[in-house]
């Protein structure tokens, strides 16, 4: 295998990972939210534990990582405060005022915007193959979560709005990661996106509420499984992912969310899988298949140009 192949096998590999941890910790938020945890609670806890966590395995691991320079940090409170504290925010907002399954639909209208900003303003070839592949992905993730039953124009006004928020900001979040990944490694800047945006919400949000609030051993093991499994490593591996295959492959890679969300769900819930939810899946995993083949050789993958300036 060429080390280009090689690297973008990587790239997939990660944000399918990324992907499939995702959909598994959705199940440990709704066990929260029955407990009587809102959606803004979860959020500030959420990215306060992640971002701590890192710094105490970066402080034993990797001191380096934490390292960045003084000029960039209002770039990084754009990405943390201005980005990741609004899209962990919106989503779980959003799925509190409309159905899961239309919050999923539009939050994965994303790669659609990424596609479009990359294309006019980072020239990245606008070639077949990828915007099939934005179709197909789409296409999939509404037969998946059931988009044809879904009266999006009779839903809550501010759930609709929620969800837009919320595709805008994980759009801008994959560019704006991208840009930093020229200069930074993956995991330093997943690691300030986070502190970024605990740091936000406990301004925006009554501070340290998860210390108060009296919460038992299980909804703790459910926290610190949505602080590692669902937060530091799929965001992390979203973010390895980009370095390999920039934002829009990545992006529409993560479309799988919704696909293993339901697999999931048949597979330990015991629900049913209708056939036009089998046909979609299908369709994202050709999507899928379909950028895999292409397998160009992208000279401004960020992990290509920090060799380069190294």
């Amino acid at each position: 295998m060429s080390p280009g192949k090689s690297s973008s096998a990587k790239g997939y590999l990660c944000v399918v990972t990324a992907a499939l941890m995702w959909a598994s910790s959705g199940t440990a938020g709704k066990a929260l939210f029955d407990a009587g945890m809102s959606p803004f609670d979860l959020v500030q806890i959420r990215v306060t534990l992640a971002s701590g966590i890192l710094f105490l395995a970066f402080l034993v691991v990797s001191r380096n990582l934490l390292l960045i320079r003084p000029k960039d940090i209002p770039f990084f409170l754009l990405l943390g405060s201005g980005v990741m504290a609004v899209v962990t925010g919106s989503y779980l907002y959003t799925i509190s005022k409309i159905q899961v399954a239309a919050a999923i639909l539009i939050q994965y209208l994303a790669p659609i915007f990424v596609a479009i900003y990359a294309m006019l303003f980072w020239k990245e070839r606008p070639t077949f193959v990828k915007i099939a592949a934005l179709f197909l992905a789409f296409g999939g993730c509404f037969l998946v979560v059931g988009g044809y039953n879904l009266a999006l124009l009779q839903m809550n006004l501010l759930g609709i709005l929620g969800g837009l928020t919320s595709a805008i900001t994980f759009a801008g979040y994959s560019l704006l990661g991208e840009r930093a990944m020229h200069r930074y490694r993956p995991w330093t800047v997943i690691f300030y996106a986070l502190a970024f945006s605990a740091l936000t919400w406990h301004v925006v949000y009554p501070p340290f509420t998860y210390i108060r609030a009296g919460y038992g051993l299980a909804q703790w093991g459910w926290i610190f499984y949505i602080a590692v499994v669902g937060t530091i490593l799929p965001f992390g591996l979203f973010f390895a992912g980009i370095n390999y295959l920039r934002s829009t492959r990545a992006s529409i890679t993560a479309t799988l969310e919704p696909i293993f969300a339901g697999f999931l769900a048949f597979i330990l819930l015991g629900e049913r899988l209708l056939l036009l939810q089998v046909i979609g899946g299908s369709m994202v995993i050709l999507a899928i298949v379909l950028l895999q083949l292409q397998q160009e050789h992208d000279e401004l993958a960020p992990a290509l140009i920090r060799t380069q300036k190294n």
